[in-house]
C-alpha cells in the first residue's frame, strides 16, 4: 500500500506544488485585504483543496497522455505508467475522481467559481496537447498555473482585482519562462520525434534568450505590484530574492552546460515563489 501511494505521489509530482501554491495563498490574502469580514477557515481549506485536486487532475492526465512519449524518452521511462507502477486503467479513474472532487469544491465559494471550475479544468488538460503543434505550450501551462492566484482571489471575493491580475500575469511568464529551460534537456528527443518546444525550434542559445527575456517582464510586474500595493520592506524584501534567484538560474544553466537544470527547475523557483509569498502574506496581514 505505501508502495501504491508513493508511485501515485510521484505520478503528480507533488512536490512540484510548492511551485503554485504559495501564489494561491497570496491571491486568497489579497481578497482577504479587499474585504477583511470575509475570511473563514473552511475557504482556506477549500482553496487548498482546489489546488491539491486540480493539479492531481492535470498531472496524472498528462502522464497519461504522454505515456507513449515518455516510453521513447531516455529520460522519462521509468515514470509510472511507462514502467507499469500504475495502469491506464487506474490513472483514468484518478484523473475522474480528482476533476470531479475540484468541481464540488469549487462549488462550495459561490455560482462563478462552479461555472469556471470546467473552464479551468480544460485549460490544464489542454496544455498535455499542445507539445504536439505548438511551440507555445510553455505559455499554455503558465496560463494553467497563473489560475491560481486569481481562482483564490475570485472565490472570496466574487470579483478580480487589478492587481492580483498583474500578479497572474506574473505566474504565467514565471512558469513559462522556467519551463522552457526545462526542456532544454528534451530538444533533441522534441525534433526527432516532431514534437514541439521553443528549444526544439529555435535552438538552446535563443531559448536562454527567450526565458530570459521572459523573466525580466515577470520581474518588472512583480516590482510593479509592490508599487500598486506600497508594499513595505517584506514584500521588497520577497521581490529582490525572488529576482535574484531568477537571475541565478540563468546563470548557472549555460549553452554548454545544462547539468543543473533539475537544481534550477525544482529548488530555487520552489525556494523563490515560497520566500516571495510568505513575506507579502506576513506584510499583508501585519499591516492590515
Amino acid at each position: 500500500m505505501f508502495t501504491k501511494i508513493k508511485s501515485y505521489f510521484s505520478l503528480i509530482k507533488f512536490s512540484h506544488t510548492v511551485f503554485a501554491m504559495p501564489f494561491a495563498f497570496l491571491g486568497f490574502s489579497l481578497a482577504i485585504l479587499q474585504e477583511p469580514d470575509s475570511f473563514e477557515w473552511a475557504s482556506l481549506v477549500f482553496v487548498i483543496l482546489c489546488m491539491i485536486f486540480a493539479r492531481n487532475t492535470a498531472m496524472s492526465f498528462n502522464r497519461f497522455c504522454d505515456r507513449d512519449i515518455d516510453k521513447k524518452n531516455p529520460r522519462t521511462t521509468k515514470r509510472e505508467i511507462p514502467s507499469g507502477k500504475i495502469s491506464l486503467k487506474n490513472s483514468i479513474i484518478f484523473t475522474i475522481i480528482n476533476a470531479i472532487l475540484f468541481i464540488i469544491c469549487s462549488g462550495f465559494f459561490n455560482k462563478t467559481t462552479l461555472f469556471l471550475s470546467p473552464v479551468a479544468l480544460f485549460i490544464i488538460l489542454f496544455y498535455s496537447y499542445t507539445k504536439r503543434f505548438t511551440f507555445l505550450s510553455h505559455f499554455v501551462l503558465g496560463i494553467s498555473l497563473a489560475i491560481a492566484p486569481a481562482g483564490a482571489y475570485l472565490a472570496i471575493t466574487g470579483h478580480l482585482d487589478f492587481a492580483v491580475i498583474i500578479l497572474s500575469v506574473c505566474v504565467f511568464l514565471w512558469t513559462a519562462g522556467f519551463d522552457i529551460l526545462y526542456s532544454l534537456q528534451d530538444e533533441e528527443f522534441d525534433k526527432a520525434n516532431n514534437l514541439f518546444s521553443i528549444p526544439a525550434r529555435f535552438g538552446r542559445v535563443n531559448s536562454l534568450v527567450i526565458s530570459a527575456l521572459v523573466h525580466f517582464i515577470c520581474s518588472a510586474g512583480i516590482i510593479y505590484i509592490n508599487i500598486l500595493l506600497q508594499a513595505g520592506y517584506l514584500m521588497w524584501t520577497g521581490t529582490a530574492i525572488f529576482i535574484a534567484l531568477l537571475i541565478y538560474q540563468h546563470l548557472i544553466i549555460k549553452k554548454h552546460d545544462i547539468s543543473r537544470i533539475n537544481l534550477a527547475f525544482g529548488t530555487l523557483n520552489g525556494i523563490a515563489s515560497v520566500i516571495y509569498a510568505s513575506l507579502a502574506i506576513i506584510e499583508i496581514f501585519y499591516t492590515a
